[in-house]
């Protein structure tokens, strides 16, 4: 509503012109949203000690990890609405695509939230039943794959990196293939929530470098310099992916380690997904193995150690996963274990967004 008071404002003051370019929005609704984490963030975590809503740490983790028991959990409730109040203070609220975005986010904030709520506050020690969390993952990303494959002007194609002629056109499976990107994101990302402030950073840089992608596939003229697909009214997504990377460095200042309070799946969910949803909008869904390379390696190593165990009755692959418990059981230091995940995620984000040339 801001915006477009702002914006009906340009042609009679001339301050107000700033108002129509997505960067400048972007840069605030990054701004904004860092500012409520920073300052709510104590509120928040003084309201979570006080519920005695604190983590459970297994017994067959690591053992360092017993420390953090107690420490606050559910950061996501802190995280997703600063996100979502500054994308809908800044971005234009005419926008199809910022609504689908909005509404998976959401959608997989209630997700989590239920989990988290059955676990931390019912004491239900597993939540939600796996498939009933999976399903409902499943039935919002059926929904968002549908209402984009409907929208006007949406391409079911898909675009593969490195090669310039390459979009194979999925028709109406394109719609099961964002269920895959969105699902598969999401919990990427909830997996790789293991440590403090491992999750958050990878999604600050890959928010950032879908921030890049949002606004080039929505300007016609860059797009077509680039070669890439040209998605009209993406544009908007930038605003969206600003207000994510901003939510997430003020959850960060908190999360970083030693960590004051963590995400939970009320905040891992809804990123992952939102993710995901930005990714298949701007048409770059296979690059999300590269821009969330880090979430994918962590996911892999569940899927290979739990698959080689069946198959050779209680063998293991690595000392532990997700990965990053692996190299904790090494002797790496936590910290340590954390920084070298970002930098690795920062340098998968730059060959990604070396692939808008390398065509």
């Amino acid at each position: 509503m801001l915006y477009h008071l702002f914006y009906a404002l340009q042609t009679e003051v001339s301050a107000f012109n700033v108002f129509r370019y997505i960067t400048f929005r972007t840069i605030y609704a990054g701004l904004t949203a860092f500012l409520i984490c920073f300052v709510f963030g104590p509120w928040m975590i003084r309201l979570l000690q006080e519920k005695q809503i604190g983590q459970y740490i297994r017994r067959l983790g690591p053992a360092s990890h017993q420390d953090k028991a107690g420490t606050p959990t559910m950061g996501g409730v802190l995280v997703l609405p600063a996100a979502l109040f500054s994308t809908l203070l800044w971005v234009d609220w005419r926008n199809d695509y910022i609504w689908v975005v909005l509404l998976v986010t959401t959608a997989y904030f209630l997700i989590g939230f239920t989990d988290d709520y059955l676990k931390q506050i019912q004491k239900r020690n597993r939540g939600l039943r796996g498939w009933q969390k999976f399903s409902f993952q499943i039935a919002v990303a059926a929904a968002a794959g549908w209402l984009l494959f409907r929208h006007p002007g949406f391409s079911s194609q898909i675009t593969i990196p490195f090669f310039k002629g390459v979009s194979p056109d999925l028709g109406l499976l394109y719609i099961l293939f964002a269920v895959f990107v969105i699902v598969g994101t999401s919990n990427a990302v909830n997996l790789t929530d293991g440590l403090d402030g491992l999750a958050i950073g990878p999604v600050i840089i890959a928010a950032g470098t879908y921030m890049l992608f949002a606004y080039v596939a929505g300007h016609i003229r860059i797009a077509e310099y680039l070669q890439i697909n040209y998605v009209a009214g993406c544009g908007e997504i930038t605003v969206f992916c600003g207000a994510l990377a901003g939510a997430g460095l003020g959850f960060l200042w908190f999360n970083a380690y030693p960590a004051q309070i963590f995400m939970g799946d009320v905040g891992s969910l809804p990123l992952g997904a939102a993710l995901g949803t930005v990714a298949i909008i701007t048409k770059q869904e296979i690059l999300m193995i590269i821009v969330g390379g880090v979430f994918v390696i962590e996911a892999v190593s569940v899927i290979l150690q739990v698959g080689f165990f069946k198959l050779t009755s209680g063998k293991r692959i690595f000392r532990m996963a997700p990965l990053h418990h692996h190299f904790e059981l090494k002797g790496w230091a936590e910290s340590k274990v954390i920084v070298r995940f970002w930098i690795l995620a920062i340098m998968l984000a730059l060959v990604a967004i070396s692939t808008l040339k390398l065509r």
